[in-house]
Formats: C-alpha cells, sequence, structure tokens
C-alpha cells in the first residue's frame, strides 16, 4: 500500500517539476524574444522566480529519495552495515520531525500571503508561499516513506541512487 502510494506520489511530483520546469522555460523565453523585440514584459521576471521556486519545491522530497541531497554518506558508511542502517534510520527520523514541525509555521507563512499580492502578475503570494509548504512536505513524506521502508520492508535505508549499480 505505501509503496503504491510513494509511486504516485513521485510519479505526481516529477510531473509538477515538469510543469514548473516548462513555465520557467516559456517565461524565459518570452522574456529574451521581448529583449531581442523591444521590451521584455514585465511579469516574466516574477513568473520565472515564482516558478523556480516551485521547481525546488517538487524537487526537494524527489532528492531525498534519490540521494541527491547533501548527506553525510562518509559518516555513515565507515561503520558496519547495522550500525550504518541505523544511523540511516536516525536520520530519516530526524528529518521527518523537523519537517513536521515545520508545517504549521510554513501554512501561517502561507496564510500572510493572502494580504499580499506580487506586484506585476497581480497574484496572491500566498500561491507563491505554498511553495515552502510543498517543499517541506515532500521532505516530510519521502522521509516518512524511507523509514516505512526500513521499519516493514526490511530496507537497507540507502537513497534510490545509493543502491544502483555503478
Amino acid at each position: 500500500m505505501l509503496t503504491t502510494l510513494e509511486r504516485w506520489l513521485w510519479r505526481l511530483f516529477r510531473c509538477c517539476i515538469g510543469v514548473s520546469f516548462a513555465v520557467l522555460v516559456i517565461a524565459v523565453l518570452i522574456q529574451v524574444v521581448g529583449r531581442i523585440v523591444g521590451a521584455s514584459p514585465v511579469w516574466t521576471e516574477e513568473l520565472t522566480r515564482f516558478a523556480l521556486l516551485y521547481v525546488a519545491a517538487f524537487g526537494g522530497g524527489l532528492a531525498l529519495k534519490s540521494g541527491d541531497l547533501v548527506n553525510v554518506d562518509v559518516l555513515c558508511e565507515s561503520f558496519g552495515e547495522r550500525l550504518s542502517k541505523g544511523l540511516r534510520f536516525c536520520c530519516a527520523a530526524l528529518t521527518a520531525l523537523l519537517c513536521a514541525a515545520l508545517i504549521l509555521p510554513a501554512w501561517k507563512f502561507v496564510a500572510i500571503g493572502m494580504f499580499q499580492t506580487s506586484p506585476a502578475l497581480g497574484l496572491k503570494m500566498a500561491y507563491v508561499h505554498f511553495s515552502v509548504v510543498v517543499f517541506i512536505a515532500g521532505i516530510l513524506l519521502f522521509a516518512l516513506f524511507r523509514l516505512s521502508a526500513i521499519l516493514f520492508e526490511g530496507n537497507d535505508g540507502r537513497p534510490d541512487n545509493a543502491r544502483e549499480p555503478l
């Protein structure tokens, strides 16, 4: 059940990264063409920043899953397998706890954005601030999936890239 949910979320987050990146590319393309033609629309600069925030937000959890986040593998892998697995479990648990503690403050940040609008797009800043919630929730979910895999599936707790042969 959790594996199916994890796969579904992995696909969803990858799709959302693709959409965010496409928006980023289109906005930059409009910016560049606008500068060549004469004047670039003001809103493209703002949209580019917002799209980049969402690329990072959707990518955070996936980076944790794949092992692309900065990690302390040198320390964890220098011990025996049992202790290394325990350290990976503790790291995932601490990551999940930290993210769980940050969800409510991040949501308050989103609520503040309901009273603000972006200058060029006129967009409620809550939509932009929501990227912080997505970032924290993504890391939280994929840390919980790692904990679940260690506890219930006998997984060693290594990220996906660490299990692939070189």
